[in-house]
C-alpha cells in the first residue's frame, strides 16, 4: 500500500483529496489529511475508509515527526511560508513531496539532499504557477524543436467569475486568497518589450493595462504581474524581444481599482486607529482631505478627477464604500480593512460560479516569416465549493501524485514543471479531466 499525506484542508485541496480519495481503492493508497483543524480534515475525508484526518502543526515536534511514518508522498497545500519546514524533512528522509507554491532560493539550496536520497520535490505545480508553465513550455518547445526563432512570448492568466445576469458591476469576486488580491501587484513590476526593459510603479500599475482578444470569450483587460524577467532562464528565453506576463481581470475593473490604490488604501504597513468605531464611510473620508461643506462622494471624484456619475464611481457605491455600516474589525491596516469590507460583496454565493482563463501568445520566426500562435484554455466552476480555481490548482498536483505513486513519474532533486519529463505525462493527464488548451494561428 502506498500512503499520501496531504497538509491543508483549506478550499484549495478540495479537488485534489477528493481525486485521491477517488482512486484510492483502486491504486491501494491509504490518504491522510493534516490539519490545524481536525474537523476540517474529517470533514474532507467524508467517510471514506481509504482517508484518515489528523490533527497536525509544522511546528509541533510530535507532528512533524508523523511525516516520516511511511509516507511516500506529501502534499503541502500549507501556507507559502511553511513549506520550507517540510521539505527540510522531506529532503532529510528522501520523501518525495509535491506543492503548488513558487520555489524559494531556500528549498532550491535542498536540491542536493533530494536527488542524494532518491526523492524530488515539485513545486509551482498549480494553476499560476504550474499549468502556465507546462503549457507554454509545450509550445515553446515546440517552436524551438522546430528550428525557429522566438520573438515574443505573453501569458495571461485571470480567476474571474463565469459569465452571469448578476447585477455585479465589477464581473468580480474573491476565488482564491482575497488577501492576495488586495496587496497585488505591490512593489515592482519589470518586463522587456520591444528589445526594452521596461518598469512600472505600484501607483501606476492598473492605468497601465492593455486588451487581451480571447476567441469565444471576448475581450479582458491584463495588467502586469510583477517580476516577467525570471523566466527568462526558466524558459530558455534569453535574448527573446518581448516577454510579459499579466493577470486578466474584466474590462473596467482596473481603472476602478485604480482608486483604492491612489487613496492609498491597499497600504499594509501601518495600523488604522477606531478601527472599532469605524464605518466604511469613514473609511474612505480618512484618506481625503477635510472640508465640512462637501460630502465624501465629492471630495472624493475631485480628489481622482471622477465624475459623480462615473463607472468607477458607480462600482464603488455598489461595494457600499460610502455607506455608514461598521467596517466589523477592533483593528487593522488600511489593506486589512479594505479586504474585510469587500469580502462584504465578494464573497460567492453558494450556486455562484468562477472561471479560469489562461491565454499565451508566441511570435516567431519561421526563416523571414514572422507567425503568431495564440494558446488559451477556459474552465468554469460547478458552484463556490468545486470551483474551476479549486480543479485547476488541485488538479495537476492530484495527477503528478498519482504519476509518481505508480512510478510513472520519477523526479529527482528540485523542480518547477519545464522540463518535458515533468509536462508531458502531466498535461496529458490533465486533458483527460477536461484542462485542455485551445491553439490558433494569426496573421502577423
Amino acid at each position: 500500500m502506498k500512503k499520501v499525506l496531504v497538509l491543508g484542508a483549506g478550499r484549495s485541496s478540495s479537488t485534489l483529496i477528493e481525486f485521491l480519495l477517488d482512486h484510492a481503492e483502486a491504486n491501494d493508497w491509504k490518504v491522510v489529511v493534516g490539519d490545524l483543524d481536525e474537523a476540517l480534515a474529517k470533514e474532507k475525508i467524508n467517510g471514506n475508509t481509504r482517508g484518515e484526518a489528523m490533527a497536525f502543526d509544522i511546528f509541533n515536534e510530535a507532528h512533524q515527526q508523523k511525516l516520516t511514518d511511511g509516507f511516500d508522498l506529501v502534499i503541502s497545500m500549507m501556507p507559502a511560508s511553511f513549506h520550507i519546514h517540510v521539505a527540510k524533512i522531506c529532503a532529510a528522509h528522501g520523501i518525495n513531496m509535491l506543492t503548488a507554491s513558487y520555489v524559494t532560493d531556500e528549498i532550491k539550496g535542498l536540491h542536493d539532499e533530494f536527488e542524494k536520497n532518491n526523492a524530488g520535490l515539485i513545486m509551482e505545480m498549480g494553476l499560476d504557477p504550474g499549468i502556465d508553465h507546462m503549457s507554454a513550455m509545450k509550445v515553446l518547445d515546440r517552436i524551438r524543436d522546430a528550428g525557429h526563432v522566438l520573438r515574443a512570448f505573453e501569458t495571461f492568466t485571470g480567476g474571474l467569475l463565469a459569465p452571469s445576469t448578476d447585477d455585479n458591476p465589477w464581473k468580480y469576486k474573491f476565488t482564491w486568497n482575497p488577501r492576495n488580491v488586495v496587496l497585488a501587484g505591490q512593489g515592482y513590476t519589470k518586463f522587456i518589450q520591444e528589445g526594452r526593459f521596461k518598469y512600472i510603479p505600484y501607483q501606476k500599475l492598473f492605468r497601465r493595462t492593455e486588451v487581451i482578444h480571447i476567441p469565444e470569450y471576448g475581450y479582458f483587460e491584463g495588467y502586469a504581474n510583477r517580476d516577467s524577467l525570471k523566466y527568462l532562464d526558466a524558459y530558455k528565453l534569453q535574448g527573446i524581444k518581448t516577454l510579459y506576463r499579466g493577470t486578466l481581470r474584466q474590462v473596467g475593473y482596473c481603472k476602478a481599482w485604480d482608486v483604492f490604490v491612489q487613496l492609498g488604501a491597499t497600504d499594509d504597513t501601518y495600523q488604522l486607529h477606531d478601527v472599532d468605531k469605524m464605518t466604511h464611510r469613514q473609511f474612505i473620508n480618512s484618506f481625503l482631505s477635510f472640508n465640512p461643506d462637501d460630502s465624501i462622494e465629492l471630495k472624493l471624484a475631485h480628489y481622482l478627477n471622477l465624475d459623480l456619475e462615473s463607472d468607477e464611481m458607480y462600482k464603488l457605491k455598489w461595494l457600499g464604500l460610502f455607506e455608514d455600516e461598521l467596517v466589523g474589525l477592533d483593528k487593522g491596516t488600511p489593506a486589512q480593512i479594505l479586504e474585510h469590507i469587500l469580502k462584504k460583496k465578494w464573497t460567492m454565493n453558494p450556486d455562484e460560479k468562477d472561471m479560469i482563463v489562461m491565454w499565451h501568445k508566441f511570435e516567431y520566426y519561421k526563416g523571414e516569416e514572422l507567425k503568431q500562435i495564440q494558446s488559451y484554455m477556459a474552465i468554469e466552476g460547478e458552484n463556490s465549493v468545486h470551483t474551476a480555481m479549486s480543479k485547476t490548482v488541485g488538479l495537476p498536483l492530484a495527477v503528478s501524485a498519482q504519476l509518481i505513486l505508480q512510478g510513472k513519474m520519477s523526479p529527482k532533486g528540485v523542480h518547477i514543471p519545464t522540463d518535458k519529463d515533468i509536462y508531458e505525462p502531466v498535461l496529458s493527464e490533465l486533458e483527460s479531466h477536461g484542462i485542455t488548451f485551445k491553439e490558433c494561428e494569426i496573421a502577423n
